[in-house]
């Protein structure tokens, strides 16, 4: 019931409805509202107003309320009005709904609802007063009648004053003596309120009040009819009831307005039936609406669910987030680390070198400056003969001494600088580009079936991802079986969304299914697709891949040759399985050519006559007899040729591996050929003499039936 509440407001006052009236947009406004809300328009005649006031107001069409509105949509509010008038001078109010108001030209008192006057005693309305609906904004100039000439809504009054009157006051029990307790139930038959101890001792459930139907008690007090039935009157004729339903202008109208107004001629029917009738119609929009309504509640559940699953998942990415930053940092912390000890054993080598060098040239040094100072005593030695004896050993000695000082001893064996540099751009720059990426697969396609279809020995399958889906897709594997219930194998690979696959099995039921895939992988296969291919061959001849002396027409159903050789036409489809019959018609020969049916593989000779290779199984035929051909070699000759408007028939069976032709519907010969395996296609060697045309998508004859030991005795 609270949910209805704002459908029992007024748009303009934000008041429950009081003396609501209906305006021809459907909508509702109270009495006093709308006259609050007129504006004057000026008193010029155009042929708007003059339409407007010259038709009468409640025949609601809305077509011509269009076409008179006065609104203007470039205006936020009311404030214009077409070629009318300008925007009102007067200053515009607000309604606690925030609809802007602006009062007549003579601003009546402001209406106060529970001092309302009678609508007999309000002030006249203004000529040429315009009325705009505070919902959809529609315009529509009053006439004569003014606001008198809108229905008042009756209904929407009677469910406010129920409405207003179930909240009013919490329900008692009617039975209580003293202090009346809240009441717990409503007896429907009794018309009584009970609480609990009143029904039990004053309405127990047995005997006839067994039959007794309780109610809560809200439902209860809005079945109770608290007041008279109101009886509706004719806005145009006030002392006559309403008693008839205009089919035409869907209002209803009283029996003064069908034998006086403008009714006379109208369709109308009997107000009770229409009534029943709408409110079945209204029962079954209520069921539809009702059932958006459920699966609007259930859509709410589901987002909130979602709500809190994103919020779970988001404190668990977050989660993982940190764990993995500080996983980083961990790592780096170490690798620093691992860096500042090769620094430390760096700086230690430099010093041990330099230590040692110091070491060590300072040992030398104190030789040399002994072997110096002992030089200049001997020197000073003035004994000739005593220095002669040592001179030449210490001229060596200082000559060796001196030699030890050579090239490079004096120079540093280590620089004080290291000679590390650590290159971190590679990592800052793997760092700043550190970025969330798809770690997931894509999820199953869904395949569209309404536009997966086999035409034919081909079949279309068309597919796409999840609407909801945000994971990258790379690509799409499309697989199918053999047609006999195998293995699957990849038919496609690749971005496409559809997919064509032509030379199929004919009379064959394929599987088919796709998948998705990215960087991260592969995703789960989609539902799978049983498909049929067509159990009979529709084909034409190949033009591409005729000899070029071969002339075709009739849509490559009829062909000749521009050549007296012998020349090979091919069909454009192949067999590998199942049976297949065609025919064709000799439309044009002179008893000269020997034209030849058949078969072959794709790379048959295309320049000499069907047979003549080993790619060919044919047979040739004049106007006396026929003869059966493969690799030049001729055998079983039998009587019975064709001439102008003879049939050819080709019966190629993979069940059992033969090839059997007819002539004018009769087994020509034993069966041609046997152990047939592979793809063929069907094909005829001609010349200009003969002109040939091919008919497809036959029945198998009747005599042949498929698996039979000879079906050339059939025949006989």
């Amino acid at each position: 019931m609270e949910e209805m509440e704002e459908e029992l407001k007024c748009p303009v006052c934000g008041s429950f409805f009081r003396e609501p009236i209906i305006l021809p947009c459907s909508h509702n406004i109270c009495l006093a509202c709308a006259r609050n809300i007129l504006v004057q328009t000026p008193d010029a005649e155009s042929p708007q107003s003059s339409r407007a006031s010259g038709s009468a107001v409640s025949d609601y069409d809305y077509l011509d309320l269009d076409k008179m509105s006065l609104y203007s949509e470039a205006d936020s509010g009311y404030g214009s009005y077409g070629g009318f008038a300008s925007a009102p001078t007067t200053p515009c109010q607000k309604s606690p709904n925030g609809v802007r108001v602006f009062p007549p030209a003579v601003p009546p008192p402001a209406p106060q609802h529970h001092l309302l006057p009678h609508p007999g005693s309000l002030p006249p309305i203004p000529r040429n007063s315009c009325i705009t609906c505070p919902q959809c904004h529609r315009s529509l100039i009053l006439d004569d009648r003014g606001l008198r000439g809108f229905p008042k809504n009756r209904v929407l009054e009677g469910v406010v004053d129920r409405y207003q009157q179930s909240k009013a006051a919490a329900l008692k029990c009617q039975l209580c003596e003293k202090s009346p307790k809240e009441a717990t139930v409503m007896c429907e038959q009794c018309d009584v309120f009970y609480c609990d101890p009143c029904r039990l001792r004053c309405h127990p459930p047995r005997g006839p009040l067994a039959k007794h139907r309780l109610v809560p008690p809200a439902q209860g007090r809005i079945s109770r009819r608290t007041s008279p039935r109101k009886i509706s009157t004719c806005t145009e004729h006030e002392l006559e009831n309403l008693s008839m339903y205009c089919v035409q202008c869907k209002t209803p109208v009283c029996y003064q307005c069908l034998e006086e107004g403008k009714h006379s001629t109208h369709e109308v029917k009997a107000l009770g039936a229409m009534w029943k009738l709408h409110k079945g119609q209204l029962s079954q929009a209520l069921n539809v609406l009702s059932d958006r309504a459920t699966e609007a509640k259930e859509f709410l559940v589901q987002l909130r669910n979602m709500v809190q699953h994103i919020q779970e998942n988001g404190v668990e990415f977050e989660a993982c987030l940190v764990a993995q930053c500080d996983a980083l940092i961990d790592a780096l912390n170490r690798r620093k680390a691992q860096l500042l000890s090769r620094v430390s054993k760096e700086h230690e080598h430099k010093l041990k070198v330099v230590r040692d060098q110091i070491s060590h040239c300072t040992v030398k040094l104190r030789q040399t400056t002994g072997l110096m100072e002992y030089c200049l005593e001997v020197i000073k030695e003035n004994d000739p003969s005593g220095f002669l004896q040592i001179s030449d050993a210490l001229i060596r000695r200082v000559h060796m001494t001196e030699s030890q000082w050579g090239k490079g001893t004096l120079t540093p064996r280590m620089t004080s600088d290291f000679d590390l540099t650590l290159d971190s751009g590679p990592l800052l720059q793997t760092i700043h580009q550190l970025d969330f990426v798809q770690m997931k697969v894509p999820a199953a396609p869904i395949l569209q079936l309404e536009e997966c279809c086999t035409q034919n020995n081909s079949a279309t399958l068309s597919w796409k991802q999840p609407p909801l889906s945000t994971i990258a897709v790379d690509g799409y594997i499309l697989e199918l079986d053999d047609g006999n219930g195998g293995q699957f194998r990849e038919v496609y690979v690749g971005t496409e969304t559809i997919c064509t696959v032509d030379g199929l099995h004919y009379n064959s039921t394929y599987k088919s299914r796709v998948k998705a895939f990215n960087a991260s992988g592969v995703g789960q296969y989609s539902k799978t697709l049983v498909m049929q291919t067509s159990e009979i061959a529709w084909f034409t001849f190949d033009p591409a891949s005729a000899h070029p002396d071969i002339i075709l027409s009739n849509d490559n159903l009829t062909v000749t040759c521009s050549s007296y050789d012998d020349r090979v036409v091919m069909g454009g489809t192949g067999f590998s399985r199942g049976v297949h019959y065609w025919e064709m018609t000799i439309d044009r020969y002179d008893n000269h050519p020997d034209p030849a049916f058949g078969v072959a593989r794709g790379d048959v000779l295309k320049d000499v006559m069907l047979g003549k290779d080993d790619k060919a199984w044919a047979m040739y035929v004049d106007n006396n007899r026929s003869w059966f051909m493969h690799n030049n070699s001729h055998t079983n000759r039998t009587d019975g040729g064709i001439s102008k408007g003879a049939t050819v028939g080709v019966l190629l069976d993979f069940t059992r591996g033969i090839l059997l032709f007819l002539i004018n519907d009769e087994q020509q010969g034993p069966v041609a050929f046997e152990t047939l395996e592979g793809l063929y296609y069907p094909a005829i060697s001609l010349n200009r003499n003969v002109q040939v045309t091919l008919h497809t998508g036959l029945p198998i004859p009747d005599f042949y039936t498929p698996g039979e030991s000879d079906p050339a005795g059939s025949v006989c």
